[in-house]
Protein backbone atom coordinates (compact mmCIF):
# COMPACT_ATOMS: atom_id res chain seq x y z
CA UNK A 1 0.00 0.00 0.00
CA UNK A 2 1.37 3.44 -0.96
CA UNK A 3 1.81 6.49 1.18
CA UNK A 4 -1.20 8.82 1.65
CA UNK A 5 -1.32 12.60 2.05
CA UNK A 6 -4.24 14.33 3.73
CA UNK A 7 -4.42 18.11 3.59
CA UNK A 8 -5.12 21.13 1.43
CA UNK A 9 -4.86 21.22 -2.35
CA UNK A 10 -5.58 24.21 -4.60
CA UNK A 11 -8.28 23.52 -7.20
CA UNK A 12 -7.61 25.53 -10.37
CA UNK A 13 -11.16 25.08 -11.66
CA UNK A 14 -12.90 26.17 -8.42
CA UNK A 15 -10.13 28.70 -7.57
CA UNK A 16 -10.27 27.65 -3.90
CA UNK A 17 -8.35 25.50 -1.46
CA UNK A 18 -9.93 22.10 -0.87
CA UNK A 19 -9.18 19.63 1.91
CA UNK A 20 -8.97 16.06 0.63
CA UNK A 21 -6.82 12.93 0.64
CA UNK A 22 -4.48 11.77 -2.11
CA UNK A 23 -1.75 9.29 -3.01
CA UNK A 24 1.93 10.27 -2.80
CA UNK A 25 3.92 9.58 -6.00
CA UNK A 26 7.46 10.38 -7.14
CA UNK A 27 7.71 12.63 -10.21
CA UNK A 28 10.25 12.22 -13.00
CA UNK A 29 12.59 14.81 -11.47
CA UNK A 30 12.56 13.14 -8.02
CA UNK A 31 10.01 15.30 -6.21
CA UNK A 32 7.25 13.89 -4.04
CA UNK A 33 3.78 14.88 -5.23
CA UNK A 34 0.35 14.24 -3.80
CA UNK A 35 -2.40 13.55 -6.33
CA UNK A 36 -6.06 13.73 -5.38
CA UNK A 37 -9.51 14.60 -6.72
CA UNK A 38 -11.54 17.73 -5.90
CA UNK A 39 -14.60 16.77 -3.82
CA UNK A 40 -16.67 19.58 -5.42
CA UNK A 41 -15.99 19.40 -9.18
CA UNK A 42 -14.01 16.16 -9.70
CA UNK A 43 -10.90 17.83 -11.17
CA UNK A 44 -7.52 16.18 -10.58
CA UNK A 45 -5.45 17.98 -7.93
CA UNK A 46 -1.65 18.03 -7.51
CA UNK A 47 0.48 19.28 -4.64
CA UNK A 48 4.28 19.28 -4.61
CA UNK A 49 5.60 18.03 -1.25
CA UNK A 50 9.39 18.18 -1.74
CA UNK A 51 12.25 15.96 -2.81
CA UNK A 52 12.24 12.29 -1.82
Amino acid sequence: MGEKYSGEFYCVKCKEKRTTEGDVVISENGRRMAKGICPECGTKLNRILGKA
